[in-house]
């Protein structure tokens, strides 16, 4: 609830420095946030790679080197002091872990208002135990964000899902109907298996060739791989990796009538951009509050298996060795899906 009888914060400092598809949720709350209290000066502090994701926003920017200065303990406590250079006089830790408690600790004792995240982590154990069946699903990520601000003493409604504006194109001019394709993920339970993203790929470039572009979306190694081969096989498919940056693919992805996504970090820039979505869910369920915010739950294509969902985040081995999570989610259906989200009605 919020805090009455209390001045509002003037200059609030926002703490999440991982992972991509958490930091890419952030934006919604913060547009809310800022459109509800235009005086509010906000500062964003986490990687700078991630700087993209808050392009449209007015927020002012404190790198956190993770892997450098501010690895440690002592460097959060660094960390802190920069924090307070810059006159910040409210914390939302929207993190909530030892290394960002450390930085709220320094805060405070330096008399600073600091609000945490709760996560909801005995929900979430509850919900993989039961499977989901019998719960509603839990508070997604992004309001569990807002959350935070009115601990703080804003009131504010809930943010909208994002409204398509025209973003400058990458690619050049669009002609006919473009797609995205996102198959991999840091996890295997949240990863389309091989043969499955082959046909994909197949039905959507080659089989009728009924999309005129496919951009498939990926990291570097194994997965590059598998875009550049995609890309020499079929003459309208596109591998983005090396291609375009964050910034450049969120463009992209404005500029695409659908893409197909795993639970990843592209799920979450269609959401930043209004894109429509496939969303593909393994060992993870989106229920447990990671959906893409303001995603249409029509674009959502999950098996309804005793098994699952069996991770938070996807990170657990399949206990039966098979996957069957994934497996079971035929590259038909994700297609007929996508048909179905491109024939829907704009609004």
């Amino acid at each position: 609830m919020p805090r009455k009888n209390r001045a509002l914060p003037r200059h609030l400092l926002v703490l999440r420095t991982s992972a991509m598809g958490d930091v890419a949720m952030l934006p919604h709350a913060l547009r809310a946030l800022m459109s509800a209290y235009p005086d509010l000066r906000v500062t964003v502090a986490s990687q700078a790679m991630f700087r993209p994701f808050f392009a449209g926003l007015e927020v002012g920017w404190l790198d956190v080197d993770v892997r450098g200065r501010h690895h440690s303990l002592r460097g959060m406590w660094k960390l802190a002091a920069e924090a307070r250079r810059l006159g910040v006089d409210a914390v939302a830790d929207v993190h909530d872990v030892l290394r960002s408690q450390a930085f709220d600790l320094a805060m405070r004792l330096h008399g600073i208002r600091v609000a945490r995240i709760r996560k909801g982590r005995a929900e979430k154990r509850r919900f993989i135990r039961c499977g989901g069946r019998g719960m509603a699903p839990l508070r997604h990520t992004v309001l569990r964000y807002c959350d935070v601000f009115r601990h703080l003493g804003f009131v504010f409604d809930d943010p909208a899902p994002v409204v398509r504006t025209a973003h400058p194109n990458p690619f050049g001019e669009k002609h006919g109907v473009w797609v995205g394709f996102a198959p991999f993920s840091a996890h295997r339970g949240k990863t389309c298996p091989e043969p499955q993203r082959r046909e994909v790929v197949r039905l959507l470039a080659g089989l009728s060739a009924r999309y005129d572009r496919v951009f498939i979306h990926s990291g570097g190694g194994d997965e590059a791989a598998f875009a550049e081969e995609m890309e020499r096989t079929y003459p309208n498919v596109t591998a983005l990796w090396g291609k375009v940056r964050f910034a450049g693919e969120i463009d992209l992805i404005a500029n695409l009538d659908c893409v197909v996504t795993m639970d990843s970090l592209v799920m979450h820039l269609a959401a930043l951009v209004g894109t429509p979505c496939v969303s593909l869910w393994g060992a993870t369920h989106p229920g447990l509050g990671f959906l893409g915010y303001g995603a249409p739950e029509e674009g959502v294509l999950q098996a309804d298996l005793p098994c699952r969902p069996c991770s938070v985040f996807g990170a657990r081995p399949c206990r039966l060795g098979d996957y069957r999570c994934l497996t079971a989610l035929t590259p038909e259906r994700v297609v007929e899906r996508v048909e179905r989200l491109i024939a829907r009605p704009k609004p």
